[in-house]
């Protein structure tokens, strides 16, 4: 049955119009599985909003309701009730003062806390209202990720010193690495990373810390976690290592494993990287989603520049590079081409180092270059198996890039990748390879460069003021006048984007479709400056001026494309 209080609080959300009579019964039946405050159940159903809710209870309650978000904390505060305490009864201290500890709470009738608390700590504790989700923000904030885990741990064993966590015999960090606390708290990091977006984890060891970052929108963030996890560091590594299926006994060799996560409805593909430094073994996990969702309109690309690729793709051979460097996402944009003309009627293959995503309906091939299965390999047998199209994850070497053109050239479209700064610049990067002029020219088909520019953030983006708007343009020549004429945006920085005005990327692009003009520089050897040159000519917008139309549309800044893209001469 539900508690008395909660049914009070249900009526008097309801004579105040927040909810209504069946919405109230819906909840008190959900609030029986969960054993949630009856508030928190009625947000998590959608009937009403936290705001709503903490706004009448403060009123009717006469208690102070706060926003979390909106206030610091002293340090000397928080160290008042340990991290187990404030985790299992969800409340945050914010304040103390002549004997009295202010704590938030959502639930304001739970007594039983405030008795409990008074019990523990030794002093008055008063209440204030605040609703869950800043409660449980607050604490990761304050206390750090896994504190009251690692609190856990230490209280049921004696707390480790460094000499003696780096010496522990294999045998006692494996059976550590297997405590439900220990699965509990590298759980905890994980599910942190994925709520915050990150795509990139990043666990790497010093003299005196183990310091962990999330890489989120292309920057590293340092992420709050007790000082104390650096006691735990082996056991932390050996626990990812079995996820990743590897061997814990192993720690002077680097090793790449992979792990498979369910969160929610989502299903998650983690690559673990582990090297050896002098400290001890650095992890590094990237975050995959395993179900493809990206399409090809979602990318960032211009209405022009989506119908050129769309026209591309549907060829029947020839040659597609996407070129940048390293997280780019030349990837993400091979698998929307692919995802966009797969059907029934073609049989397509791939081959990837590692996949990435997986396409229901393709053929993807992982290559193993310890025993000799490389791309060059793989392309070989994969021509046997009569595709229309196939994928070639990346053109490392002569070898992989001859066939590959080959192939484009026999009758297959092909999509693959390079690194090279601009489009222009893979004609002369294949060339380079050792890739005759001619081969190089009759299979080419169409460059794409790109980069990734973080996204203004919605919920803080605000005009920006003409006295900065004017200190940004004078240090640009050459801008077309829409510039001083436009309205340019900023995100003042909130909660929502960790304070930085940015949430989420989109792509810039260059796209340079092969013409017969541009056929006949590539076999007469034009350096990629000339290529570039005569591709603007005939209609290419460079990657930067992608950028700046981007900006003229309010979706980033100007000193965005400047961080991504370079001067163009």
């Amino acid at each position: 049955m539900p508690m008395r209080d909660d049914i009070l609080i249900g009526e008097l959300l309801i004579d105040e119009g927040v909810i209504t009579p069946d919405q109230l019964d819906i909840g008190l039946r959900e609030q029986k599985k969960t054993g949630d405050f009856i508030c928190t159940t009625l947000v998590k159903l959608g009937f009403t909003t936290e705001e709503k809710v903490f706004v009448t209870l403060s009123r009717h309650l006469n208690v102070a309701y706060i926003r979390l978000k909106e206030k610091e904390i002293a340090v000397d505060v928080v160290g008042r009730v340990p991290a187990k305490f404030a985790s299992h009864y969800k409340i945050m201290p914010i304040e103390f003062k002549e004997g009295h500890l202010v704590v938030a709470m959502a639930d304001p009738l739970n007594v039983r806390i405030l008795d409990d608390m008074r019990l523990l700590l030794g002093f008055e504790v008063r209440g204030v209202l605040a609703t869950e989700v800043e409660i449980q923000e607050a604490i990761r904030k304050y206390y750090g990720i896994g504190a009251e885990t690692l609190e856990k741990i230490i209280a049921q064993k004696p707390v480790f010193e460094e000499s003696k966590t780096k010496l522990a015999g294999v045998e006692d960090i494996g059976a550590l690495a297997e405590e439900a606390s220990i699965v509990k708290f590298v759980n905890q990091i994980l599910s942190e990373a994925i709520k915050e977006r990150a795509t990139d984890i990043h666990l790497e060891p010093f003299q005196d810390e183990l310091r962990t970052r999330f890489r989120i929108d292309s920057v590293l963030y340092d992420i709050n976690i007790p000082d104390t996890i650096r006691y735990f560091h082996p056991a932390i590594v050996s626990r990812i290592k079995i996820m990743a299926g590897l061997d814990i006994a192993e720690r002077r060799l680097p090793q790449d494993g992979r792990i498979k996560i369910k969160v929610g409805d989502q299903e998650l593909d983690l690559r673990v990287s582990i090297i050896p430094t002098i400290f001890g073994e650095a992890v590094q996990i990237r975050v995959l989603s395993s179900a493809f969702f990206l399409e090809l309109k979602n990318l960032g690309l211009s209405r022009e520049d989506l119908d050129i690729i769309e026209k591309v793709i549907t060829r029947p051979h020839g040659i597609i590079f996407v070129t940048g460097p390293t997280g780019s996402g030349k990837s993400t944009t091979l698998y929307a081409c692919l995802a966009r003309i797969n059907s029934s009627a073609k049989k397509i293959i791939t081959i990837e180092d590692p996949v990435e995503y997986q396409l229901r309906g393709v053929n993807q091939i992982q290559v193993v270059p310890q025993i000799g299965f490389t791309f060059s390999t793989a392309l070989r047998h994969m021509l046997r198996h009569d595709p229309d199209v196939m994928m070639v994850g990346e053109v490392r070497d002569y070898e992989t890039a001859e066939i590959s053109i080959r192939s484009a050239l026999t009758g297959h479209l092909v999509f693959s990748t390079l690194h090279t700064n601009d489009a222009a610049g893979a004609v002369t990067r294949l060339i380079d390879m050792g890739v005759e002029p001619f081969l190089v020219s009759s299979s080419l088909e169409c460059l794409m460069a790109q980069r990734l520019v973080r996204v203004i953030c919605p919920r803080c983006k605000e005009p920006l003021p003409q006295k900065a708007k004017d200190e940004i343009l004078k240090h640009f020549r050459d801008l077309q006048a829409e510039f001083y004429k436009t309205e340019l945006y900023e995100g003042k920085g909130c909660p929502e984007c960790r304070f930085t005005g940015y949430r989420g990327r989109t792509g810039i692009h260059e796209i340079l479709v092969i013409t017969e003009p541009l056929r006949e520089m590539i076999l007469n050897r034009a350096s990629s400056q000339q290529i570039r040159q005569k591709a603007i000519t005939q209609g290419m917008r460079t990657l930067r001026q992608d950028g700046l139309a981007k900006v003229l549309d309010g979706l980033t800044t100007l000193t965005e494309v400047i961080r991504v893209t370079q001067q163009e001469g």
